[in-house]
């Protein structure tokens, strides 16, 4: 099994920071792509960030500049940091992971449970 579990996500004004992590755990072969998607109410998931093992990176236009992405490999985490957060930032972030399983090694992308951001104004 795999798993992914994000941790960081609560409440914060806005012009606060957060930093939100995504640990991988379980039968894992190699991890490619790692990334960061929110869906806020009402609306459809989009990618916020993403970083390959390499640490090449992506960043969705309107969020460059205020959020980074990166990872530790040695430890198959991928770490959000998000600065002058804004009200429209609320959403429910989502880590996502290219996984190769070890034993069968199937590939497959992998997402976590998922962790509230809420930026009050």
């Amino acid at each position: 099994q795999v798993q992914l579990v994000e941790s960081g996500g609560g409440l914060v004004q806005a012009g606060g920071s957060l930093r939100l992590s995504c640990a991988a755990s379980g039968s894992i072969f190699s991890i490619g792509a790692m990334g960061w998607y929110r869906q806020a109410p009402g609306k459809q998931r989009g990618l916020v960030a993403a970083i390959t093992s390499g640490g090449s990176t992506d960043y969705a236009d309107s969020l460059r500049g205020r959020f980074t992405i990166s990872r530790d490999n040695a430890k198959n985490t991928v770490y959000l940091q998000m600065n002058s957060l804004k009200p429209e930032d609320t959403a429910v972030y989502y880590c996502n992971a290219q996984i190769t399983k070890s034993g069968d090694y199937s590939n497959k992308a992998y997402w976590g449970q998922g962790t509230q951001v809420t930026v009050s104004s």
